[in-house]
């Protein structure tokens, strides 16, 4: 047995997208996008702007995408999937953000939101290559583990103002902690910074101050 929805005089919001059967992201997107115009009577949509939307509802829903904006885990495993064999780093997301390769879409909970349909329509593997490699993210000890540092001599590194977080995450096991991540790319500046004799920091034997207790601090 088939159902015919009933035509109606006007469509808000919801009684719109229902009707196109659209969920709230697509249809939220279709606007944002001017595929769905403006309402026309006060908040609502005439059955006119309606009936037009639904003669070019294929084109309509092929413009929108099958991808909602999503935060930055499962952005970085859509990237994994659709570029198999690829390592993407957690941090791949809001580094290509960062290269204005990747539109942010607002927040959900305090965490960043990433555009579907760009993730959907990337075509460039390499950008995602370069950008995993640059924006992988490292908690505070291993990010020092990675410069071959105690953790805290890499703490003289933030006092001097050679290195700050990139982003922040909440703990895995506490959930009003807030966790400061660094990344790669600035680890890497770190390590070629001409302020920092890192052979003399090196060979301080343990037990032993390391060079670094002597940059001055940073005003900032």
């Amino acid at each position: 047995m088939t159902t015919t929805l009933k035509a109606l005089p006007d469509y808000g919001p919801r009684q719109f997208g229902d009707r196109l059967g659209f969920s709230e992201w697509q249809f939220e997107r279709a606007r944002r996008l001017d595929l769905i115009p403006a309402a026309d009577l006060g908040g609502r949509w005439s059955a006119d702007v309606f009936n037009d939307v639904v003669a070019r509802l294929d084109a309509v829903r092929a413009a929108v995408g099958t991808v909602p904006d999503v935060g930055s885990g499962r952005a970085e495993e859509y990237l994994a999937e659709k570029f198999d064999g690829l390592t993407v780093h957690p941090g791949t997301a809001a580094e290509l953000a960062r290269r204005g390769h990747l539109p942010r879409r607002g927040e959900y909970k305090g965490h960043t939101l990433y555009c579907g349909l760009t993730l959907e329509r990337f075509t460039d593997r390499r950008k995602v290559a370069r950008a995993s490699a640059a924006g992988r993210t490292y908690t505070r000890d291993d990010a020092a583990a990675v410069l071959g540092l105690r953790p805290a001599d890499f703490d003289h590194l933030l006092r001097a103002g050679l290195l700050t977080h990139s982003e922040t995450t909440v703990s895995a096991w506490y959930k009003d902690i807030t966790v400061r991540l660094y990344r790669q790319a600035d680890l890497d500046r770190v390590l070629r910074s001409s302020r920092i004799d890192w052979d003399a920091v090196g060979a301080t034997p343990k037990g032993r101050q390391s060079p670094l207790t002597q940059l001055p601090t940073h005003a900032g």
